[in-house]
This record gives C-alpha cells, structure tokens and sequence, in this order.
C-alpha cells in the first residue's frame, strides 16, 4: 500500500473493512477485532489514527516494533483458531511531517466461526463489530467453513409420511437397478430420513409439498413494466413452489410467457426463438436452486424489466470463492446432498461448467458477488425486438 492510497482509505473513515487505532491499548479489544474481520470479509486496521476522528498521530519507532510484536501474539493466542496477519509500515506527509502507520491486513477467514479468548463469536456490523448469538447466523459462519452442511440437517416436525414414493422410485430407477431394503433404513441410506425426520435436501426433492415446512424456499418472479422494481404494476408475478425440479421447470415456463420470442434470422413461418439464450436461462435457475444459501430465509428472486432479468440468490460466493473463479470453472460446493440428487434427476453435471455455458450463451451476462448484502445477482440483458 502506498502513501496516497493509505490516505484515501483514512479519508473515507471507518467501514467494515477499515479499522482506526491510535495505539494497542487492548489485547482483547485487538482479538475482538480481529475475530469479527475474520468471520467477516477480512479487512485492515491502521495503528497510529486515531478513531472517530481519524486524525493522523503516527506512531515512533518503538511503538511500531512492541505493537508489531503483540499483535503476533494475539493472532496467535487470543484467536480461535489462530489467524495469520500481514503488516507493513506506510510513511505519510502530514501537517508537514513525515508519520509512519502500521497497517494491520486480515483476510477473511477459511475456518470460520472465529471466536476470542472468551470464546464470543465477533462479526462485523457496518463500521462496528457486534457479538454474533443468532443460531441461524452462527450455522452460516459453520457453513462457509465446511464443517457443517445445511441441506444435511433435519427439518424439524417432518417425518416419514412427509416423502411421495413415487418421487423416490423415480430416483432409485436412476442409481441403482435393485434395491431391496425395508423403506425408513434405505429412506436412511439415501441420507432423505435422519432420526426419522427428514433432511433439508430430502424434503426439497421428495416432499409434495416442501413450502409446508419451509415456505420461503420458493420463487418469487416477477414481470414488471419499466426498468424499476419500485412500480406498483407489473405484467405477471407468481409464487413458485413445489419440489426444485418442479420449481425450474415453472421457472422456465414464467419466463417462456414472459419474454419475447423472436424470428433472430429464421424464415417467416418458423416458430419464434425465446430472446434470452434458454440455455442461459436453465444453467442460471438451476445453480440458483443447487447453490444458493439454504440457511438464509428468503426465496430466490426472479426480476423481469423492459431492459434486463434478474436472478437473486440468497447468499454470496462462499468462502473466497470469486467471480473470476466461477467463470474459469471453479467451484466449491455449499449444498452436496443437493448437488447428489441434482445429479440424478436434473440436467446437471456437477463440474462447474454451468456458469461458463451461459456465459458463452449471453456473452453481455453480468455477475455480481454482494457480499454486504449477502446475494449472488445475475443480470441478463433482454435483446430489442
């Protein structure tokens, strides 16, 4: 980091990823810090600035070394489990003199949730930091850290009259050509039942109805006029529901009544072709149906305007997951009891390539990665008729 880029961050003051100390006065306070960077999207402190006011102190050579040395301490001892830390020494003009700023650089974590000495989840919560107790936000911090999978845990109240035979058969005809177990222990080995209730992954494929136990995991489209979602009219809404194939396959069809069908070079008497790429279209449902975050409570979004669709996804790109990953056919995979069935019953081949299809499909697709608001956004823009 540079003197000039260093003052523009202190000229933006505090935000969840930028921290202000005049001096290591805490360990505690540091390791909270620390922590809450880490469960977070990482981020920098700058010792020798002063909070609030961001006023630029400095700090001497003798505090650079003893707050180097202790801040090693505390990724080390005060952090759970242990962090690494990078630091460097920025020399700005300021009022005249010369002022050196140690800049502390934490990247967000890969073994999350991270928690202090006392054993406090910390995350960030704008500029502030804030002690994480919510159940369902402590299983995502677990989550993007792989040591827990949320299609893979029981949906309470569920039990076995909750599964539709048939929907099961369908998937056993696809895996194996004879299975002769007693239903709940081949219901156990196709991990559907545990305990006998059924996991996430199960009631979302052999439930008749999954919206009973867990009504947001829909979606919901619309098809507005104009370009803004804040009008009050619109052509066509519909809350779709049911298993995840039957929500793709009435994902397609909203959009198939609700996009243009065109001639694009065809003869007069030739049957319209749908203006955004059908192949696009089915990559993107699907992954938002395999993929998305399934412990947020929202409903995947499906957004028509005169000039794009959107697609919006519960949850960002897990871990440090990137879009440039994604569209090198990188993945790392947030839902595998999903991505099992998937497999079975859908047009899917589970190697990444889903993204990169619909890229080559809709070349002008842009990708977006909200990690603040915590979304995966897709938007394709509609040709002109």
């Amino acid at each position: 980091m540079d003197a000039l880029e260093l003052l523009g961050l202190i000229g933006q003051g505090e935000t969840s990823k930028v921290q202000f100390k005049q001096l290591l006065d805490s360990n505690d306070g540091i390791a909270a810090e620390m922590v809450a960077m880490s469960n977070s999207i990482g981020g920098v402190i700058l010792f020798g600035v002063v909070d609030k006011t961001g006023a630029i102190v400095g700090l001497d050579y003798k505090q650079l070394q003893d707050t180097g040395n202790k801040l090693a301490t505390i990724a080390t001892d005060f952090v759970k489990p242990s962090i690494y830390i990078t630091t460097e020494v920025v020399q700005i003009s300021d009022e005249g003199k010369e002022k050196n700023i140690l800049v502390v650089n934490i990247d967000e974590g890969v073994s999350k949730p991270y928690k202090d000495k006392q054993g406090r989840i910390w995350i960030k919560q704008g500029g502030d930091k804030r002690i994480l107790t919510d159940n369902n936000e402590q299983i995502r911090l677990f989550q993007h850290s792989g040591m827990l999978y949320v299609d893979e845990m029981i949906v309470p109240n569920t039990s076995i009259n909750d599964i539709d035979e048939n929907r099961v058969k369908e998937y056993l005809s696809k895996i194996s050509d004879d299975i002769d177990l007693p239903d709940e222990q081949l219901y156990r080995n196709i991990n559907l039942l545990k305990n006998k209730e059924l996991t996430l992954g199960g009631l979302l494929f052999f439930s008749p109805n999954p919206q009973r136990y867990r009504p947001v995991f829909c979606i919901k489209a619309i098809s507005f006029f104009g370009n803004e979602m804040e009008g009050i009219d619109y052509r066509d809404s519909e809350d779709i529901v049911g298993t995840i194939p039957e929500m793709f396959e009435k994902c397609m069809a909203f959009f198939n009544r609700n996009l243009m069908h065109t001639q694009q070079g065809q003869n007069f008497n030739s049957v319209g072709k749908l203006e955004i790429s059908p192949v696009a279209l089915e990559e993107l449902i699907q992954n938002a149906l395999t993929h998305r975050d399934y412990s947020k409570n929202s409903p995947i979004r499906v957004f028509i305007f005169d000039d794009r669709v959107e697609i919006i996804s519960p949850g960002a790109l897990p871990n440090s997951l990137t879009i440039e990953n994604i569209k090198m056919g990188n993945a790392i995979v947030r839902n595998p009891l999903i991505v099992t069935y998937v497999s079975r019953l859908m047009n899917y081949r589970g190697v990444g390539t889903g993204v990169r299809r619909a890229i080559k499909a809709e070349p002008n697709l842009e990708l977006i990665n909200d990690k603040d608001g915590e979304q995966f956004i897709v938007r394709i823009p509609r040709k002109e008729g």
